[in-house]
C-alpha cells in the first residue's frame, strides 16, 4: 500500500501547515474537503470547487453504492471521469451512514445489513466490500476503513465493545486492500469521549499501517467544547508524521481549533448545506439572508472573499433569491460558502508558517464567540 509522502513545512505550537502528496496533485494542509455526497458538491460545477481553492473532495460510499450504483460509475470510468473532478478524492467507507439508519440495520461481527432509505432494498457491508466499493470500483486515491461510529453518549462498555469491533474492521480492511502503489488507506480511532480508549485506539490504529489516521466518533452531537477536549486526549498517542483527519468536522470556530491541536484535514457539508438554506459564512461570523434587514442591503456578502458570488451580488438581491425559493439564491451562496472555508484555510496556513497562528485563532475566537455553542451540522448529507 502506497503511504503518500506528508511532508510538514512549518509549526507552531501543535499546528501544523504542509502538503500531502498524492499521485493525482498534491493537498495543501490543513486542507478542508468540501463534501460530494453523490458525486456532486451540492450546487457547484467542479470548475466552481477548484477555484474556490479545493485540493480535494470527498465522494460518499453509501450514496454511490445505491445510486447509481459503484459497478456502474466503475464501467463509467471511476468516479474521478464521472463526476469531470481530477484531482485527489477522498471517499468514506459507508460506516456513518449506515450507522445514523438505527432503523433499518443490523450490525454481526462481519459487518452490517441494511435496508435502503431510498427503494427499501436489502444490501450488505462488510470491511473488505467497503474497500472493492471505494478503491476498485469509484477509484478513491484515499479510502476510509470500514468502522462503526460510536453512539453519544455511551456507556464505557459500550465504547469499548465498538472501537474493538473497528480495530478488528480496520485490520480487515487492511487486508482487503492489499499492496497499491497510487492509492493509500486512512484508519479509524474510535472510543467515544473516555480517554483510555481514545488512547488504547489511537495506539493500535498507529501500529496497523495505515497511510493516515481520522477520528471518528465526531460531529455526533458532543458539542464544540467535548469535540476538543477528545481531540486533546488523542492527539498526543497519534505519531507526528501521520496526516490527521477528523471527520464531519465543522463549524469554522471547530476548525481553527482543531487545527491548534494538530488536526490536517477535514470534512462537512455545511458550506453547502448552509447556502441552500440562506446562511452565509463570513469573517465576521454567520448571517441569515432571510432576515428582512438585508432586504435594501447593497453591499456584497464579503469582499474579503476572493470569489465572483462574496463580491459580485448584493445581500439585497440575495435576499431576494432565497426569499422567492430562487435556485441561484442557493446556487451563490453554497459558491461563497466553499470559497470562505477554503479561503480560512489558507489564511491558516499562511499563519502558521508566518508564525502568527496564535494571533488569528485568538481574533477570530473574538468574532465567532456565539457560534460555538449552536447545534453541530450532521456531517455527510
Amino acid at each position: 500500500m502506497a503511504r503518500f509522502k506528508f511532508t510538514i513545512a512549518a509549526t507552531e505550537g501543535a499546528a501544523r501547515t504542509g502538503t500531502l502528496s498524492t499521485t493525482r496533485g498534491d493537498i495543501r494542509t490543513p486542507a478542508f474537503m468540501p463534501v460530494g455526497t453523490a458525486g456532486t458538491v451540492k450546487a457547484l460545477y467542479t470548475d466552481q470547487v477548484k477555484q474556490a481553492g479545493a485540493d480535494i473532495i470527498l465522494g460518499n460510499t453509501y450514496h454511490l453504492m445505491l445510486r447509481p450504483g459503484a459497478e456502474r460509475v466503475k464501467r463509467l470510468g471511476g468516479l474521478h471521469k464521472f463526476s469531470k473532478w481530477s484531482g485527489p478524492m477522498l471517499t468514506d467507507s459507508g460506516g456513518f451512514q449506515v450507522w445514523s439508519l438505527s432503523q433499518l440495520r443490523k450490525m454481526d461481527a462481519d459487518g452490517v445489513t441494511f435496508r435502503s432509505h431510498i427503494d427499501g432494498s436489502e444490501h450488505r457491508l462488510t470491511p473488505a466490500r467497503s474497500i472493492e466499493i471505494q478503491a476498485d470500483l469509484l477509484g478513491a486515491d484515499i479510502s476510509m476503513q470500514l468502522d462503526e461510529c460510536t453512539d453519544y453518549p455511551c456507556t464505557h462498555e459500550e465504547a469499548e465493545r465498538s472501537m474493538k469491533l473497528s480495530l478488528d474492521w480496520g485490520a480487515r480492511s487492511l487486508e482487503a486492500f492489499g499492496e497499491r502503489d497510487a492509492q493509500t488507506l486512512f484508519g479509524i480511532v474510535q472510543g467515544s469521549n473516555y480517554p483510555d480508549l481514545r488512547e488504547a485506539s489511537a495506539k493500535a490504529v498507529a501500529k496497523q499501517g495505515f497511510g493516515g489516521i481520522a477520528l471518528g466518533g465526531l460531529a455526533v452531537g458532543e458539542g464544540h467544547d467535548q469535540m476538543c477536549r477528545t481531540i486533546d486526549m488523542t492527539m498526543p498517542h497519534i505519531p507526528a508524521d501521520y496526516p490527521r483527519y477528523v471527520m464531519g468536522v465543522g463549524k469554522p470556530i471547530d476548525l481553527v481549533e482543531a487545527v491548534a491541536r494538530g488536526v490536517d484535514m477535514f470534512d462537512c457539508v455545511l458550506p453547502t448545506r448552509a447556502g441552500r438554506h440562506g446562511q452565509a459564512w463570513t469573517w465576521d461570523g454567520p448571517i441569515n439572508l432571510k432576515n428582512a434587514r438585508f432586504a435594501e442591503d447593497l453591499s456584497p456578502l464579503d469582499e474579503a472573499v476572493s470569489c465572483p458570488a462574496s463580491q459580485d451580488y448584493s445581500k439585497a438581491y440575495l435576499h431576494h433569491l432565497i426569499r422567492s425559493g430562487e435556485y441561484l439564491g442557493s446556487m451563490v451562496l453554497s459558491w461563497h460558502n466553499t470559497a470562505f472555508f477554503q479561503a480560512l484555510m489558507q489564511r491558516m496556513r499562511d499563519a502558521i508558517a508566518a508564525g502568527e497562528f496564535e494571533a488569528l485563532r485568538q481574533e477570530l475566537a473574538t468574532r465567532w464567540a456565539a457560534t460555538k455553542s449552536e447545534p453541530k451540522t450532521d456531517a455527510k448529507s
